[in-house]
């Protein structure tokens, strides 16, 4: 007969649980490695949700011009 499966603590919980949150499991050449999981801001990468939110006069502060969009078509800007 096998033996019974050992309980997890609760601090043995709490650990796994922090350690998902922080980490992620990838493959590499065939094997399974832990690599800390990319910042996120409302389930959306962070380059992503400045791009979508932020102001243009925010983007200009912090030199984040290639994601300007221009308020006027090029045609009257050459006039």
């Amino acid at each position: 007969m096998r033996k019974p499966k050992r309980r997890r603590t609760a601090a043995e919980k709490r650990a796994r649980r922090e350690r998902k949150e922080k980490y992620m499991t990838i493959f590499i050449n065939g094997k399974q490695k832990r690599v800390p999981r990319p910042p996120m801001i409302e389930a959306m990468p962070v380059d992503e949700f400045i791009a979508r939110n932020a102001d243009p006069i925010w983007l200009h502060e912090n030199g984040l011009w290639e994601l300007m969009t221009p308020d006027t078509p090029d045609d009257e800007l050459e006039r």
